[in-house]
């Protein structure tokens, strides 16, 4: 009962790590990345396509992306969708493709991006007590219905609290690193 419970939490707590980083991707650092507008959603002949499949999007220069449409009809549609996310970008169309150039971060921009990505490192350590409580609430069902022993009950309880101080300590280490990352000029 305890292996079946710890082994649906695991995947669990893996996807809310791996959503925690995509958020983290979002933010952005000195540098410019694709991960920045990727996932950006263009309305294209009226239907939502997220950019990344209707562009390449590049890096030419450290501050700057090339996003380049594959049809070139949709060079106005993507650069309205990238102005309507507002992320605070410098958007210039050359007619074959649309230029992002990111502004240098002042001191107060990065102290402000940090506190964002600690936010949302509380949010998916929150996410994963959720998980957590909702396990324990199983294995304590259990224990009540009879269907495991006191034992195995704090053995379950014992192996939750290793699994969630691990996922904790792999949510702050990402999160040190986007924040350093942050402050690095």
């Amino acid at each position: 009962m305890i292996k079946e419970v710890m082994k649906t939490i695991g995947p669990k707590m893996d996807a809310s790590i791996a959503n925690f980083e995509l958020e983290l991707k979002n933010i952005r650092t000195g540098r410019a990345s694709a991960g920045l507008v990727e996932d950006i959603v263009v309305s294209y002949y009226g239907a939502n396509t997220p950019l990344k499949q209707m562009a390449s999007i590049s890096v030419p220069e450290p501050t700057m992306l090339a996003v380049t449409p594959w049809d070139k009809q949709s060079l106005g549609d993507i650069e309205n969708a990238i102005k309507n996310a507002e992320l605070g970008l410098s958007i210039v169309n050359d007619g074959n493709a649309v230029r992002i150039s990111l502004p240098p971060l002042t001191g107060e921009r990065r102290e402000e991006l940090s506190k964002q990505a600690q936010k949302s490192a509380e949010a998916a350590r929150v996410a994963l007590r959720n998980i957590r409580g909702e396990a324990w609430e199983k294995i304590q069902n259990s224990f009540k219905n009879k269907e495991i022993s006191e034992d195995e009950k704090y053995r379950g309880e014992k192996e939750l609290n290793e699994l969630i101080e691990k996922k904790n300590k792999s949510v702050e280490e990402i999160s040190a690193a986007k924040i350093a990352e942050l402050k690095t000029i």
